[in-house]
């Protein structure tokens, strides 16, 4: 198999977390029901890689999303006390009820940087959300789960257009004093460009948030992605959402298309030096096979250059 010349930067993190949201976020917007099955095999799958995080599903009521009603049969069929970390998403206390009951360990809960996504998603006003999620992180906490918050709209907006800075830093402030360990920068429609990414931790920083306690989840709708996490990797980040094949979309904003692709996340990282732990060959089967399961190709570069008949 081809891989990248490898030409480390030393002025780059020596290592990175990918976390994986393919059977989560990846599959949510499908409109055909994947079978539980497929989703099982799915995530065995991406842990054979090497991946260390996986985000398997959503304790979100089926009528929001109806590819994830099977959420607490898949996972029956998974082993939570493995090695690799399976935080599923809980959108309310009844969402975090499931999950505790499941024996899950880690726990995501997804907020907006915006009034108008919040009131699309949510069915509450930007300052009205939090209300909602204190309790369940408090709970999760105090239950010894972690807790990831996601922040969706954080670079623009369809409605609003782009975010001021400080409404962004203000709204993921709140969420990490509420307790969540760990904040994903949603650019949930894919307008970013690499120096509103820098100047997005930079706010942070001047805040007092770390790029320690930041995670970035981007989408490719306009082809910014890897030069995106390329500005984030020098702002010190090393925790990167992505979806295996460039799968996802997000069904409460018509304009996102797919979630950055692991492969070719992990192929530029690779070419980098910078260790994922991943086996990028056996990540390019693992998405073709899924491909496959859905009836149509991969949209991610690598997979599409990299995929042979025998990958298979």
């Amino acid at each position: 198999m081809t891989l990248p010349m490898v030409v480390p930067d030393e002025t780059l993190p020596s290592a990175v977390t990918i976390y994986e949201v393919g059977p989560r976020d990846g599959l949510q917007n499908e409109t055909s029901i994947v079978p539980l099955e497929v989703k099982a095999e799915f995530v065995r799958r991406l842990i054979s890689t090497g991946i260390q995080v996986v985000e398997v599903t959503s304790f979100v009521h089926p009528r929001w999303v109806p590819q994830l009603a099977d959420a607490s049969e898949l996972i029956d069929r998974l082993d939570l006390g493995g090695a690799v970390d399976m935080p599923v998403l809980v959108p309310n206390d009844r969402g975090l009820d499931r999950a505790l009951a499941a024996g899950v360990r880690h726990v995501a809960i997804f907020a907006s940087a915006t009034e108008s996504f919040a009131r699309a998603n949510l069915n509450r006003g930007l300052d009205e959300q939090y209300a909602m999620f204190e309790p369940v992180v408090v709970r999760a906490r105090g239950a010894g789960l972690r807790v990831r918050a996601y922040l969706s709209m954080c670079f623009g907006d369809p409605e609003e257009g782009v975010v001021p800075l400080d409404q962004v830093v203000t709204a993921g402030r709140r969420l990490l004093d509420m307790g969540a360990m760990q904040l994903s920068l949603g650019d949930t429609i894919g307008v970013a460009t690499a120096g509103q990414v820098s100047a997005m931790v930079d706010a942070f920083t001047a805040a007092a948030v770390g790029p320690s306690a930041l995670a970035m989840h981007f989408h490719d709708t306009y082809g910014q992605a890897l030069a995106n996490v390329l500005a984030s990797l020098h702002r010190g980040i090393t925790t990167f959402d992505a979806a295996a094949g460039g799968l996802g979309g997000c069904p409460y904003a018509k304009s996102a298309t797919g979630n950055l692709a692991t492969e070719d996340l992990v192929w530029m990282l690779d070419g980098l030096g910078i260790d994922t732990g991943i086996d990028l060959g056996e990540l390019v089967r693992t998405s073709v096979w899924m491909a496959d399961q859905l009836g149509r190709p991969s949209p991610s570069r690598v997979v599409a250059a990299l995929a042979k008949p025998s990958s298979r």
